[in-house]
């Protein structure tokens, strides 16, 4: 067993999560063949695909080649499910597909991308795989919101309906069903095509065969690893289980991993990195994936919803066993702060929130120190996250990308600068740097 988690393992740190995944590609046994059969890393490889795209291409705008990749998958497999049922096309894989091409960051592809570039990745079939496979974390993605809207009751999503809202409108007007009903269960399959959707994607890349183990085990833990983080949060939420520890845990787990360490993992993987820079990358994205899903939990309540896409509040309406909830209740039973505690004890939970005792809790939040403590946590998160980064031998133009990357989505960018979680900046890398590579790639 092979574990991603840094050595001396800081109070800072997010929990360590055992990670059985995958042998690293130190542990792999040599290629065999003889020069006739050699492709990439002197393995047997898939052709190149003919409508490559070159990687300074997509250095530009990451964000709009994988959603061309998500165009040409997406429209394949809506024109299969018409052959099937043309009801299943238009009223489940088609929503399916309007969900995933239209919003989101493209965060998950983005930390991939510039991982691969960072380990001076970039040739033809890997620049084909890293798009493909970035297309297949967008539709896991896809299945990972509608369940989770589903599940915590969402109203709206990426500023729209949610999935599952959209469905029951369409529903039974007969009173036989209720439409609520009949849309959380068209959701649950639609979320259910969205995986499968993702596998498939992964299963019909060409990989190279020097990699392919690696990478094939790196998506399977990912997707396991999600499920388990959600299964935390749903047992917390419905057993009122509210400990920072656990909170942290089900965070690393829901979106560390799934959201930054893995997608970087992925990155890694595909170009061919050796098992200690693999190790001390998944170690940097753990890190400020942690940060990452401590800055949702905020901006759950103090941000724009206008920003976010969805109502403030929701974590709390749903009851969700935050670690920014966790901390304050904490700390109020720490101080004997009845009042502060009553509050908590009121107002979690509640699906009928209004505005003003949403307002009572984010007064306890800061009373407390709740949003504090949480804000110097995602300071030293994501400072031990690009430490550690820094300390690896990348690529510099791909390797500050990455860091960017890494700021903006935990909120610490001190530039003020175009956001690379929302936008490109349209620049491309310049020269390749001689010897930036990874040593032992």
């Amino acid at each position: 067993m092979h574990s991603t988690q840094a050595k001396g393992h800081r109070p800072e740190d997010p929990p360590p999560v055992p990670d059985r995944s995958v042998r690293l590609l130190s542990e792999r046994p040599p290629c065999r063949g003889g020069p006739a059969d050699e492709g990439l890393d002197g393995c047997s490889a898939p052709a190149a695909d003919a409508d490559a795209v070159d990687a300074h291409t997509v250095d530009a705008d990451v964000a709009r080649a994988v959603e061309r990749q998500l165009d040409t998958l997406l429209a394949e497999r809506v024109a299969r499910a018409g052959d099937l049922d043309p009801g299943f096309a238009r009223e489940l894989a088609e929503p399916v597909s309007r969900f995933t091409r239209h919003g989101g960051k493209r965060i998950r592809p983005r930390f991939l991308w510039w991982t691969l570039r960072a380990c001076d990745g970039g040739d033809g079939p890997r620049v084909t795989a890293a798009l493909r496979i970035g297309a297949a974390l967008e539709l896991l993605q896809t299945c990972a919101l509608v369940h989770d809207d589903v599940m915590d009751g969402a109203r709206t999503r990426r500023g729209r309906p949610a999935l599952h809202v959209e469905a029951a409108a369409r529903g039974p007007a007969d009173g036989t069903r209720p439409a609520r009903d009949f849309g959380a269960a068209v959701a649950i399959l639609a979320g259910d095509l969205a995986l499968v959707w993702a596998d498939d994607v992964v299963a019909e890349t060409a990989l190279p065969p020097a990699v392919a183990g690696t990478v094939r085990g790196l998506w399977r833990s990912l997707r396991t690893e999600m499920v388990a983080g959600q299964y935390l949060d749903l047992h917390g939420q419905a057993m009122s289980l509210c400990s920072p520890a656990r909170a942290l845990r089900a965070a690393c787990l829901k979106s560390a991993r799934y959201s930054v360490e893995r997608p970087m993992a992925l990155g890694a993987a595909l170009a061919g990195a050796d098992a200690a820079t693999l190790r001390a990358l998944c170690s940097a994205g753990r890190c400020v994936g942690t940060a990452f899903q401590l800055r949702d939990d905020l901006d759950d309540l103090f941000a724009d919803p206008r920003r976010t896409g969805k109502p403030g509040g929701g974590d709390i309406r749903a009851g969700k066993p935050t670690y920014l909830v966790a901390v304050a209740r904490t700390a109020a039973e720490a101080a004997g702060d009845r009042r502060a505690l009553r509050v908590l004890d009121d107002c979690v939970g509640r699906a009928d929130l209004g505005e003003e005792e949403l307002d009572r809790v984010r007064e306890v939040l800061i009373a407390t120190g709740a949003r504090s403590t949480v804000e110097t946590r995602i300071g030293r998160l994501t400072a031990h996250g690009l430490r550690r980064l820094a300390a690896v031998p990348l690529e510099p133009y791909a390797a500050g990308r990455l860091a960017d990357l890494m700021r903006a989505v935990s909120g610490t960018d001190p530039g003020g600068g175009p956001d690379p979680a929302r936008c490109d900046d349209g620049t491309a890398p310049g020269p390749r740097h001689a010897g930036g590579g990874v040593s032992g790639r």
